[in-house]
């Protein structure tokens, strides 16, 4: 396996550690929620809105399931745990790590989530979503970063990561 896929709640940092860690590692880079954005045209709490939950995480197993990827460092969305096909698909190209973050943190983070297009079924509040997924996050994931050991901020979690995954890929 040479590709890696960051999994995690929404603002634990997939997309901006993805980058880094890509061009630290000489691997091309992928953001799924970029992906499923530009097959849509819209932005995803528009596709949430107007499709409905249900077919938003269709789209997004769909679209991972069928990524083909050598030498790429892949940022996913929060709900692509969600998905059984992808995951499979995904933990077999790929070496799967976790960005984990507090519950207290992704509060601190997120912001507007409905804008951001964080995926919740009615009557779930974001601390029900934080415990759902961080439970499918562990249950897929091949190493896991806890954010909250990395007192330097985004400097420590981004090379605690790269050597996470050289160590992975070596």
């Amino acid at each position: 396996m040479n590709n890696i896929v960051l999994i995690g709640m929404p603002s634990c940092g997939k997309s901006t550690v993805g980058v880094l860690l890509a061009k630290r590692l000489g691997f091309q880079f992928i953001d799924t929620d970029l992906l499923l954005q530009q097959k849509t045209g819209k932005l995803l709490h528009q596709t949430i809105a107007e499709k409905g939950l249900d077919a938003f995480l269709a789209l997004e197993n769909d679209l991972c399931a069928g990524l083909e990827a050598t030498n790429t460092v892949i940022a996913t969305g929060g709900s692509v745990v969600y998905g059984k096909q992808a995951m499979q698909h995904l933990q077999e190209i790929a070496h799967i790590v976790y960005l984990k973050i507090s519950y207290r943190t992704l509060v601190a983070r997120l912001g507007d989530y409905v804008n951001r297009g964080v995926v919740l079924r009615d009557g779930m509040t974001l601390h029900d979503l934080y415990l759902e997924r961080t439970a499918l996050y562990e249950q897929y994931a091949t190493v896991t970063v806890d954010e909250a050991a990395c007192a330097g901020g985004l400097g420590q979690t981004l090379e605690k990561t790269l050597t996470l995954c050289q160590n992975l890929l070596a």
